[in-house]
Formats: structure tokens, sequence, C-alpha cells
């Protein structure tokens, strides 16, 4: 029996707008993991209240609720599951052995979330992708209405988890809660010096030590905010638009697409105010309430997002804008590290140290000018390169042999 050659997608079968929502999905993670980078997010109420752009400040974060929080994980997530749907389509034709490929990819994957995690960033979302990854051939002979009445549970569980702890006044996450707290205890992190650690690390053994309570604080983040049951929803929301290819003829799909853009902004624009405003005062109406309002404007507005590129897509495919956009997509794995990386160097002490300095409007400023840097140098990396650096890497690892990088040059 012959050995089947595996080997990945060549850049002329990829579809830009594919690409090209990746690229948004990438603008908006940085818009959204930034400020926690710049340690923003960790300052006391008072610290913040008295910087000089404090006022600014209170605007950008509701509006960063409204337009941004859970939006772009939403769709980053739908992408991821797109693709998985795309890989397990192949799989399906190939037989058996492809299976063991697909789950190769996700244990690479895994493996690159890990060393993210622990090395350079806790707020990774790759471990995740690839555990939930591993989960979606099992849903392969599900039929389309059982695969979106799926998702509908995962999205929805959320709510219910956090009604019962409500409740029964429990809390999950309590043993990592303990673990960090312990941990901390023996490298003197304290409350008083947590939001300002790594800008006054003058060593890389010093952010480490951040790094590894980080791990135990993203454990937490994944129990309490139930994220688990929502990536798999999203998956699944993913391989059934992935299924049915509607990203291959959007044309075709275009009455969809509207109405999922009606729909998406009117349901989700107004209660996403409401998801902001409880997101600002602390939960008022307890944390179901607020799990609740997450799960009915953060999806809408997401989907909506989508859809609505995806019809300015038909009107102007051929704008500069798409291609600009999808240039930063076709290696969205190595920007979304490199994000990290370039967050690292500025905010943290063995860099720039901008951390706990600097507002949220201006962490904002700095965030779009790195994925604005990230469009540059992805056009002109892969004017020379078929792949991304660790997309190559990836490749290689999934598939067992080494891999073109460059380009061909052009003959004649």
């Amino acid at each position: 029996m012959s050995k089947t050659n595996y080997s990945p997608v060549k850049p002329s079968e990829r579809y830009v707008i594919l690409d090209a929502l990746r690229g948004f999905a990438l603008l908006g993670i940085c818009l959204a993991n930034y400020p926690e980078f710049s340690l923003y997010t960790f300052q006391p109420a008072d610290v913040a209240a008295s910087m000089p752009s404090a006022g600014v400040d209170r605007i950008v974060r509701f509006l960063q609720y409204v337009f941004i929080d859970g939006k772009f994980y939403t769709l980053f997530s739908l992408l991821f599951g797109m693709g998985f749907s795309i890989i397990i389509s192949h799989a399906e034709q190939k037989g058996n052995g492809a299976f063991r490929l697909f789950y190769r990819r996700m244990a690479v994957l895994l493996a690159i979330g890990f060393l993210h995690l622990m090395f350079i960033w806790s707020g990774d979302i790759l471990m995740l992708y690839a555990l939930m990854g591993m989960v979606l051939p099992l849903f392969r002979n599900v039929s389309n209405r059982k695969m979106l009445s799926w998702a509908a549970f995962f999205l929805l569980l959320p709510v219910a988890v956090d009604t019962l702890t409500q409740i029964f006044g429990v809390s999950l996450s309590a043993p990592a809660v303990e673990a960090q707290w312990h941990y901390c205890r023996k490298y003197g992190i304290t409350e008083e010096n947590f939001g300002y650690w790594l800008r006054d690390a003058d060593s890389y053994a010093q952010v480490f030590q951040f790094l590894i309570q980080g791990a135990l604080v993203r454990v937490q983040e994944f129990v309490d905010g139930n994220r688990y049951f929502k990536v798999l929803g999203l998956f699944l929301i993913g391989y059934y638009i992935g299924r049915q290819k509607i990203y291959a003829d959007l044309s075709a799909h275009r009455h969809l697409l509207r109405r999922v853009s009606v729909i998406g902004f009117s349901v989700g624009l107004p209660l996403s105010v409401a998801y902001a405003w409880s997101a600002v005062g602390g939960h008022p109406f307890g944390n179901a309430a607020h799990s609740l309002l997450y799960a009915v404007s953060v999806y809408p507005l997401g989907f909506a997002y989508m859809s609505s590129l995806c019809l300015l897509y038909l009107r102007s495919s051929r704008s500069a804008v798409w291609r600009a956009l999808a240039a930063p997509g076709r290696i969205a794995l190595t920007n979304y590290i490199c994000q990290s990386i370039a967050g690292m160097f500025l905010f943290y002490g063995i860099g720039f140290g901008l951390g706990a300095g600097v507002g949220l409007s201006l962490t904002e400023i700095i965030a779009l000018g790195v994925f604005v840097l990230q469009m540059l140098l992805s056009r002109l990396w892969l004017h020379y390169c078929l792949f991304g650096p660790l997309e190559w890497i990836w490749r290689m690892l999934n598939y067992g042999k080494p891999l073109q990088l460059f380009k061909q040059k052009q003959r004649g």
C-alpha cells in the first residue's frame, strides 16, 4: 500500500476573504490584549484616575467593552473553526491517515501554545484552541441542524453554570486561585506590587517568575469564564460555515449575510452598551446576569462584524484594503505570537519599560501602531516567502519533512 503524500495548501488555493478576516481579527486581538501588556488592567482605580489621560481613558474603556471585548475573540474562534473544518474535510477525503495528521497538527499547536503561555505571555489562547480542536472530529457525522443546536447549547451553557455557582456560592476556580497566591507569596508577588512587577523586572528570570503565576491565573480565567464551552460552541459554528463553504461563494449567500449583519447589529449593539455598563460597574446584578448579557451581545455583534466585512468584500473585492488585511492574516500564527513579543519589549522592564505609565487611550494607539507595522512587514515577508516563519515550522513538524520557505525567482 503506497504512502499518501500530504502537503500544505498552496498560496494560490487560499481565499483572500478568509485571510482578510484573520487580519481584521488580529487587529482586534491586539487592541483587546495590549491593555494587559501595558499593565493598565492591573492598576488600582485611584492610580488609573490620577493619569493625565484619565478622562479620555474612561470613555475608551467603555467603548472597548462595547466594540472590542469578546467580539474579535469570537471572530478569531469562528475562523479557527472554519480552518479546522477545511482540514477535517480533506482528512475525510484522504482517509484515516489524514486524521492522524490532523491530531498531530493539534499537538504541535498545543506545544506552541504551551511555550507561548509559559515563556512569553500568560494570556495565550492557542492551547485551548488546540484542545477544543481535538474534539471537533467527533462532530463530523452530525447533521447541520444538530451541529448548530450543539453550538447554541455550548454558547449558552456558561449562563447556566454562572447561575448555579451564584446561587450556591461556590467558586470552581478556587484551587487555581489558592495555588496562584501560594506561588506569589513564595516569590514576594503581592497585591501592592502586582501591577508593577513586570515593569520593574530587570531580568527575564523575574519576568518568568511572574509568568508562572500568570499561567495559574489563565486557568482561573478559563474556568470562571467558561471559556472552553464558548470556544467549542464558536468552533462548531465555524465548522458549519466551513462545511457549507459559504466563504467560497459569498454572492450566493448575500441574503444570509445581510440578515446576519442586520440582526447582529440590531441586537448586539444596544445590548453591548448594556454589557459595557455592567462590566464598568462591576457586575451590579451578579455574574449570572453579566454572563447572559455577554451571550446576547458579544456573539451577535461578532457575527455582524464577519458578515458585514464579507458584504463589503463583495462590493469592493479589488480594494487594496483587503490585500493589506490579508497579508498579516496569511501569517496569523506568527503575528499573534509577535504581538506578544512586541508587548513584552514595549512595556516590561527588560525592554522599554513603558508599563504602568501609560493610560488606556495611549495603549490602544500603540497597539494600532504595532498592527500597522505588522501589515507592512507581513507584506514584505510574503513578497519573498511562501509562509510565515512559525507557519513554516508548524507545517514541517506536521508533515515531517522539510518545506521550501523562499519563493523561487521567476526566470526570463
